[in-house]
């Protein structure tokens, strides 16, 4: 689920970016987040009609999950399209992957401490990611930090995501998401950006993958993942979405993969890979101290 998560991720990554030649990065995340919600929405009222909803979801922190989850990724969001206004989509994906460096870091601090090997696992990713998306020498421009910026956020989403996605309903969850998204995002697109009903239409299929596709799919898809992975190896299989994004620029636009690209693909699906070995089984339970082992999320295997 999380890797197929990160593959629609990958593409959309290319959709956000073509779609800022149409509207303005308020307007693209009010408008997809809102087709996300209706997207959602029906989704529920269908799952409800054939008696599939979830009968043990306590609305209280359904609420209190969707509101704060919504707030955090409307940050992240339209940091994120804000920054791929003036930096490279190759520059930007590496830094938004950046998260799968905080992901374990910040848990650090609520306790959930990975096996060592996720470590190195995790460096490997990155040295792949910056093979993959770098070129030449690293400058941070203004871009650069709206999407580091988002990077931070995106990895509150991820923690919050292993802390509620057991509690709740999933697509009710990533519903009051999206609706929450949507709303905050509207009221700095009226004020800032004031956009045409012509630009919209002329972003639509962009709008309409970055939405359904996207929204509806792939973030429901890393809430039903997380359920079952804790947060750095989740991170780790979310990570590749630029992997993906230049594979499929290589596959449906024929464009071409440089040695140090391909290389930088190898990296990061090595690590990944490294990533769901079962090294506390290998290693033995004395690799890691029983107050660092995961509380909520089974041990994954190979």
């Amino acid at each position: 689920m999380l890797l197929s998560a990160s593959l629609i991720w990958g593409v959309a990554f290319v959709a956000q970016s073509a779609g800022m030649s149409f509207v303005g990065p308020y307007t693209f995340t009010a408008v997809r987040s809102a087709l996300a919600a209706i997207g959602l929405g029906i989704l529920v009222l269908i799952l409800d009609r054939t008696n599939m909803k979830s009968k043990n979801t306590d609305k209280k922190v359904l609420w209190r999950a969707g509101i704060i989850l919504g707030i955090v990724m409307t940050i992240a969001s339209n940091l994120q399209q804000i920054g791929l206004v003036t930096t490279s989509a190759g520059k930007a994906g590496f830094i938004t992957s950046l998260y799968i460096v905080l992901v374990p870091v910040f848990g650090l601090f609520i306790k959930r401490r990975p096996h060592p090997m996720l470590w190195i696992s995790v460096l490997v990713a990155l040295v792949g990611l910056y093979f993959l998306s770098i070129r030449g020498d690293f400058t941070m421009s203004r871009g650069d930090l709206f999407v580091l910026a988002s990077a931070v956020a995106f990895t509150f989403q991820i923690l919050l995501v292993d802390h509620y996605s057991p509690k709740v309903d999933i697509i009710r969850l990533n519903l009051i998401q999206f609706s929450v998204m949507a709303i905050l995002s509207s009221v700095p697109m009226m004020l800032f950006e004031q956009p045409k009903i012509g630009a919209i239409s002329d972003a639509w299929l962009t709008i309409v993958y970055a939405g359904l596709f996207s929204g509806c799919g792939a973030y429901t898809l890393q809430m039903l993942g997380q359920r079952r992975v804790e947060p750095t190896t989740a991170s780790l299989l979310l990570s590749p979405e630029n992997v993906f994004a230049a594979l499929a620029g290589w596959a449906i636009l024929g464009q071409n993969l440089t040695a140090r690209e391909m290389l930088g693909c190898a990296l990061v699906f090595v690590a990944i890979i490294s990533s769901q070995l079962p090294w506390r089984k290998w290693l033995g339970k004395r690799a890691v101290a029983p107050e660092a082992l995961p509380v909520e999320a089974p041990q994954t295997g190979a």
